[in-house]
């Protein structure tokens, strides 16, 4: 048999969890605070029907959504990303300079494509979103972690390790952090951006889970504070529209541009037509205000249900996050605690079958870091099921507390 390439070698280092055990939380007996996928109710069924079927009833846009389209997405789709995504966010772009993806990884294959070369170095945050550390690892680019607090990364460290390390890129993910749900304040994200310009590094600001909001107070993208074009906002519809239509979108300058319309010409030609039409639509016709509004009091539900039991049936020392909006809630537990194995357990065992994601898995440095951690998400699990998946999942944690 030929060799595989020798990139795929990283993806032998992928948390085992992540690898193995999703399959288990599609098991219907499992209740899974593991996944990150949008509630069912929050899928805009019903819509996305009416739209389809005007669509298909009109030869040109029938035509239209299942021909050949545009590199950069559609006119329509990228207009609603400035007039309605970007604007009332502080960020003022131009539609040449968005360009449609499919979905959010795939703005950061793009972009990996674009600026990383082998040993090259990515600074990330200490917990990461793991499978775009993965993507990195596969463009054979070095993870450095920069360390974090309850104000998301710590940009003295981050500073420090620009410094030293030279890092082709700065990946961060500023609002309701994957896998933590922290929110980088707005006096670190100015920060940031000035540090990408000073220090001639691009700034990749993630932030798929900006737009689901449901407390705290709104804060502006790092974007908005970059005078040098040093930072890329990448962003997804996943969360607000369709994780299915596997949409997403990239911000940057110029020269970016132009380098990602090549990248994207030689990798797929261009998004598939029919999300994108669809996703326009959606937000032409004026359903998304009142969809938005929906999805944030649904998740806001969810996320105080979800933090009421874990300070009620998890043991004492147990610490968590409060996030303001996004899926997910961090815990880290007892010492002694190993989530790994505790997963293994909490899956297999009948009185309990209830699946997370261990926090291991999330650490770029490796070594045991995370161990007695665990991401919990909550956006795709009703009040009920949660109630009954967080007293069970406690009852085992506490039989494990020495």
């Amino acid at each position: 048999m030929a060799h595989f390439a020798k990139r795929m070698k990283s993806m032998e280092n992928s948390a085992y969890v992540v690898k193995k055990l999703f399959g288990a939380m599609n098991d219907p007996e499992i209740i899974s605070f593991g996944g990150g996928a949008p509630a069912r109710e929050a899928l805009p069924v019903d819509i996305v029907r009416e739209i389809s079927n005007d669509i298909m009833r009109m030869d040109s846009r029938g035509i239209e959504a299942l021909q050949y389209g545009p590199v950069m997405g559609t006119a329509d789709l990228r207009e609603v990303v400035v007039n309605e995504l970007l604007a009332p966010k502080g960020v003022e772009a131009k539609a040449e300079n968005i360009i449609i993806t499919g979905g959010g990884m795939e703005a950061i294959n793009l972009l990996c494509q674009l600026f990383i070369d082998p040993d090259d170095i990515i600074l990330v945050e200490s917990p990461s979103f793991v499978h775009s550390v993965e993507v990195f690892e596969m463009f054979q680019a070095k993870c450095i972690p920069v360390s974090m607090d309850e104000n998301g990364m710590m940009t003295d460290d981050l500073e420090e390790k620009i410094i030293k390390y030279k890092p082709k890129m700065v990946y961060v993910i500023p609002t309701f952090q994957n896998p933590t749900g922290i929110t980088l304040s707005q006096e670190r994200r100015k920060k940031i951006a000035e540090l990408g310009s000073k220090y001639d590094t691009i700034i990749l600001e993630d932030d798929p889970y900006r737009d689901i909001r449901y407390s705290g107070s709104d804060l502006l993208p790092i974007k908005s504070f970059d005078k040098t074009g040093h930072t890329i906002l990448a962003n997804s519809f996943s969360k607000i529209f369709s994780a299915g239509s596997r949409l997403g979108y990239i911000y940057a300058n110029d020269e970016i541009t132009e380098k990602l319309f090549d990248a994207k010409t030689a990798t797929n030609s261009h998004t598939a037509m029919l999300p994108q039409i669809l996703c326009a639509e959606f937000f032409k016709r004026g359903y998304y205000p009142a969809h938005h509004k929906m999805i944030c009091d649904l998740y806001r539900e969810r996320r105080d249900v979800m933090l009421e039991c874990i300070d009620k049936f998890f043991p004492e020392g147990t610490k968590r996050t409060t996030p303001d909006g996004g899926l997910f809630v961090w815990v880290e537990l007892p010492e002694n605690i190993n989530t790994t194995e505790l997963l293994k357990e909490s899956v297999s065992n009948p009185d309990v079958k209830v699946a997370f994601v261990a926090g291991e898995g999330f650490y770029a440095e490796g070594g045991g870091k995370g161990r007695n951690c665990m991401r919990i998400s909550y956006g795709g699990v009703t009040p009920e099921k949660i109630r009954i998946g967080a007293e069970k999942l406690g009852r085992l944690i506490s039989s494990k507390v020495k």
